[in-house]
């Protein structure tokens, strides 16, 4: 990894029913956001939200939306992969992607490099309550994690919901992410926001750049924004308002893990990942695995 300055960017869907013209529009309208957030901030990694194009909530069946949206790389990434090519720089970008078959819809975060390319794609493993199609929603689960080598750093993804979960955030650790990027359309408290973007951050000594949306969805879901940068000691350095807009931070390696808390004269000396007692994990890896559900009504 080296120094540079990402950004969060959080932006509102346009109002009303989903169709093909929204989806351009909400398009558009991020594509004009990164180019104004590069020009201000000077990032080389842009992060968007959750499912960008369309809104969580689509307001539509797994059908329609899969006859809305597109393939990765495909005609709604388009205009993305341009933009991040014009200006040289790394974009995620959250939408809705069409499966092989009618009515499987993934929610997918694609990693768009300097020349436009895709070099990445991760489909949501943990879906939230009624999003799954098993469940009477749109979203089809996927079930791999993805961590891409860039030249800014090694780069992990996961979305919203995901990072309830410290498994995921582990894994992409494990194989080498430096900064995990976590495109977000979160419907529940500012305070459950900041704390799984903390503890995945601290958990692992991660960046983890948290981009959530704003606005109304097609379906009339609100969002409250907040947008945050978080360093691998879990320091919040950037955090946005609830309007459309951005936040950004610069990352640097040399200084990521140089104090024990933030601001403090005490070095850091621990390593969340190479102090794991593996002994401890591999005897409860079935336990681990096995399946579980809360004790408390719900």
């Amino acid at each position: 990894m080296r120094a540079f300055t990402a950004a969060a960017v959080q932006v509102a869907p346009v109002p009303g029913p989903l169709t093909a013209e929204t989806i351009r529009s909400n398009v558009d309208k991020c594509v004009a956001m990164v180019e104004r957030c590069v020009e201000a901030t000077g990032a080389e990694l842009v992060v968007l939200p959750e499912t960008a194009s369309t809104g969580f909530v689509p307001g539509v069946s797994a059908d329609e939306l899969w006859e809305l949206v597109d393939i990765i790389p495909g005609d709604v990434t388009l205009p993305i992969s341009r933009i991040a090519a014009r200006l040289g720089v790394h974009v995620v970008f959250g939408t809705y992607e069409r499966g092989t078959q009618p009515g499987t819809v993934y929610n997918t975060a694609a990693l768009i490099g300097p020349t436009g390319q895709v070099l990445g794609t991760y489909r949501k493993t943990h879906l939230f309550s009624g999003e799954g199609v098993a469940g009477g929603g749109w979203v089809t689960p996927g079930n791999g994690a993805t961590v891409v080598r860039t030249p800014l750093a090694s780069i992990g993804l996961m979305i919203c919901f995901d990072g309830d979960y410290p498994e995921l955030a582990r894994v992409n650790a494990i194989r080498g992410a430096e900064v995990i990027c976590r495109p977000s359309a979160l419907l529940r408290s500012a305070d459950i926001w900041e704390l799984t973007n903390r503890a995945r951050a601290y958990d692992n000594h991660v960046y983890v750049i948290g981009a959530n949306a704003t606005g109304t969805d097609p379906g009339g879901s609100i969002y409250f924004g907040n947008s945050m940068i978080v360093t691998p000691v879990g320091e919040v350095v950037a955090r946005a308002a609830s309007h459309e807009g951005w936040v950004s931070a610069r990352l640097d390696p040399d200084t990521a893990l140089r104090s024990l808390t933030p601001g403090s004269n005490v070095p850091q000396r621990f390593d969340h990942l190479a102090d794991r007692n593996l002994d401890f994990i591999r005897g409860h890896l079935d336990e681990l695995a096995a399946p579980a559900k809360t004790s408390f009504p719900h």
